[in-house]
C-alpha cells in the first residue's frame, strides 16, 4: 500500500464557549494546520470537512463553511461523524490515486446544541428515543454492564478522571485541567447512575485539521512526516441490545487490523503512548481491554497499576483525553493530533520521552458503536 503521512497539524483552544463562529473555528484550525505542514492552501489538492447539522443547527452546515477551509475551487467532500472517520476517509482519496494531498477539518460549538436533545435523537425513533435515552443515560447502562461484568468498583472508574484532568494541566489546548481526588469524584452530582458529573466529559467549542499527504505530496510542504502505519476501523450493531455492552468488539477487531497492518504483535510493549476517546470515566477501561492493553475485565488493574500514567511504561492520554475536553466530531481528530505530536516530540510538558510510536481513537455512535484506530510512527 502506498504509504500516506501527516504532515501538518492545527488546533484550536477547547473552551466551554467561544465567541468564535463556526467559520472563524474552521479557518483558525485549518490556517494552524497549514502553517505547520510548511506549506499554503494551494498545495492542498482535497478537503474533507466534519460536521453535522442537529449540532451546527443549519441544513448542509458543511457546504456553509467550505470557504473557511479553503475549498474554492477543489474538490470537496463530508464526513458526518468523528473526526478519525474523516481523516480516515481524506487518506482513501489520496490511495484512490486521484489526489496527492488532503486537508481534513472538523468543528463543534456544543454550546449552541441542546445536548441531550441531540444525542436522544440519534436513537431508534420508534422503540428507544421516546424512553428518554440519551448519550449520559446510555452510557450508564453500558458502565454497570461492565462494572457486572468485570467487578470494576466506581471508585477504579474514578482513578481514569483523576489521572486525565491532571495530565491536563501540561496541554495548554485541554478545556478542564485541574487537581482532583477519587473522594471529589465520588462526591459530585451523580448523573445517570453509576456517573457522575466528573466521570462525564464537558461540553466543549473547538475545531482541529491535519494535513495528509502521499511521497509525491510531500515535496510541497517543509515538515518531517509522520507516516500512518495502521489504521482499523469497524462498527457493531446500531441497536443497543443486539450486542454485549461489557464488550467492545468492534474496538477490538478495528484496533487487530490497524496492530497486522503496522506489524505490532504486543501493543503493551511495542506502544510507546495511546490517546484514547474517554468520553466517560469507565470508557478508558474498557477501552484497555478491547485494544488489547489488559485482558477481558482487568481494565481497573491496569490502570491502579499506574502503567498508564505519564510516567508508566505506556502512558495513556497524557494530553488530558476527551474527559477533558469533548467537542463531538472534533475529539477524534484531537487524539490523532496528540499522537502525532508526541511521535515528533513537541507535545510540550505532556511529552512522553522516547515517544516513537503511538495510537490514536476515535468513535461514533451511542456507547462506542463503531471505532476508527491509528498507528502513527517515524
Amino acid at each position: 500500500m502506498e504509504k500516506i503521512a501527516i504532515v501538518g497539524v492545527g488546533q484550536t483552544t477547547y473552551e466551554r464557549s467561544k465567541i468564535e463562529t463556526f467559520d472563524e473555528l474552521v479557518f483558525e484550525a485549518a490556517t494552524k494546520a497549514l502553517k505547520d505542514a510548511g506549506g499554503e492552501i494551494g498545495d492542498i489538492d482535497n478537503i474533507i470537512t466534519v460536521s453535522n447539522d442537529f449540532w451546527d443547527g443549519r441544513t448542509i452546515s458543511s457546504m456553509a463553511i467550505q470557504d473557511a477551509a479553503g475549498s474554492w475551487g477543489k474538490d470537496i467532500s463530508t464526513v458526518e461523524g468523528d473526526g478519525t472517520f474523516g481523516a480516515l476517509y481524506g487518506m482513501m482519496r489520496i490511495l484512490s490515486g486521484s489526489f496527492n494531498t488532503t486537508l481534513v477539518v472538523s468543528h463543534m460549538k456544543g454550546s449552541e446544541s441542546i445536548m441531550n436533545l441531540i444525542t436522544n435523537a440519534m436513537f431508534d425513533p420508534i422503540y428507544q428515543r421516546s424512553l428518554g435515552i440519551d448519550a449520559t443515560s446510555s452510557a450508564a447502562l453500558q458502565a454497570r454492564m461492565y462494572m457486572e461484568m468485570s467487578g470494576a468498583k466506581e471508585e477504579d472508574l474514578a482513578l481514569v478522571s483523576v489521572k486525565n484532568h491532571k495530565n491536563a494541566k501540561n496541554n495548554p489546548f485541554a478545556q478542564l485541567p485541574m487537581d482532583i481526588t477519587v473522594d471529589d469524584v465520588m462526591k459530585s452530582k451523580r448523573l445517570a447512575d453509576p456517573l457522575k458529573v466528573l466521570d462525564c466529559s464537558p461540553i466543549s467549542d473547538g475545531a482541529a485539521a491535519v494535513v495528509l499527504a502521499n511521497e509525491k505530496g510531500l515535496k510541497r510542504f517543509k515538515k518531517d512526516p509522520v507516516w500512518i502505519n495502521g489504521v482499523g476501523h469497524t462498527s457493531d450493531s446500531y441497536t443497543l441490545g443486539y450486542r454485549d455492552l461489557a464488550k467492545p468488539r468492534a474496538l477490538k477487531d478495528a484496533s487487530q487490523k490497524a496492530f497486522k497492518m503496522a506489524g505490532i504483535k504486543d501493543p503493551l510493549k511495542e506502544l510507546d503512548v495511546c490517546e484514547l476517546y474517554d468520553a466517560y470515566s469507565y470508557m478508558e477501561l474498557m477501552w484497555y481491554e478491547g485494544i488489547g492493553l489488559a485482558k477481558e475485565g482487568k481494565g481497573a488493574e491496569l490502570i491502579k497499576s499506574g502503567e498508564t500514567g505519564i510516567d508508566g511504561s505506556l502512558p495513556v492520554n497524557p494530553s488530558g483525553g476527551v474527559i477533558s475536553a469533548h467537542p463531538v466530531l472534533v475529539a477524534g481528530l484531537a487524539r490523532l493530533i496528540e499522537a502525532t505530536l508526541q511521535v515528533r516530540g513537541e507535545a510540550d510538558k505532556r511529552q512522553i520521552k522516547g515517544a516513537k510510536t503511538a495510537l490514536a481513537q476515535g468513535i461514533n455512535g451511542p456507547c462506542g458503536q463503531a471505532h476508527c484506530v491509528f498507528v502513527v510512527g517515524t
